[in-house]
This record gives C-alpha cells, structure tokens and sequence, in this order.
C-alpha cells in the first residue's frame, strides 16, 4: 500500500499517473476527489486502485474495501489523505510525502511502516 501525502495541490494525483504510465496503462487517470475512488486496469494481472478520502469524516465502508484490496496481490492501493482510515490500515506501508518549493517544484521523501515497505525503498535507491 502507498500513502500519498502533501497539501492539496501538491502532486499526488500527478505522481499516480506517471506511475500508471510506468507501468503501461494508456488511458487518463483523473482524481478521485469526488468519485472516492478509480480503478485503472494496467494489465490482466495487475490494477491500481487509487483513493481519495479527503471528503470524508472517516473510513466507514471505504475503509472496509480498502483493507480487501491491501490484501490482493495484483492490485496497488494507492490513498490520498489516509489518515481518515488510519485505525483501519497496515502500519506497513510505503509513505512519499510531497513537498513544493517556492519555484513549484516537487521534493518527494519516502518512509517505511516496516519491512515491505522498507525493501520497496532500498529497490528504489538501487
């Protein structure tokens, strides 16, 4: 699971189409702000779902589907303002936090809730 992190505005969305893209996907990938949630068919054995929680109080039954899919090894959950299903998630999660500069750039940090999260770092620093 990765938790995007970062004021509104900050890249989120962006980051999660270039990471679609990266992968293959060829079709647009928009914000769930309002629909909560997309779903992005990358290949016959491998989706992104990507969530937005910013517009709820908290988790409820989103949080439910979300902890389904957690544990679906062909699907990447990615969840924008997280901390609305908090209680809900593994600690063990992938945490890139965005951070834009005066001249509009975007600096990403990334930290790990534990062991896969911590291995999908060190790959990403090879």
């Amino acid at each position: 699971m990765i938790e995007l992190i970062s004021d509104l505005g900050g890249g989120k969305t962006t980051f999660v189409q270039g990471l679609a893209a990266e992968l293959g996907y060829r079709d647009a990938v928009t914000s769930p702000t309002f629909t909560l949630g997309n779903v992005y068919r990358v290949s016959d054995s491998l989706q992104i779902h990507h969530y937005d929680l910013y517009r709820l109080g908290e988790g409820g039954i989103l949080a439910d589907e979300i902890g389904e899919d957690i544990g679906d090894p062909h699907i990447i959950t990615i969840i924008e303002w997280a901390g609305v299903a908090e209680a809900q998630l593994p600690p063990d999660r992938l945490r890139i936090s965005f951070e834009v500069t005066a001249d509009t750039e975007r600096h990403l940090s990334f930290s790990a809730g534990g062991p896969v999260s911590q291995a999908i770092i060190k790959e990403l620093s090879a």
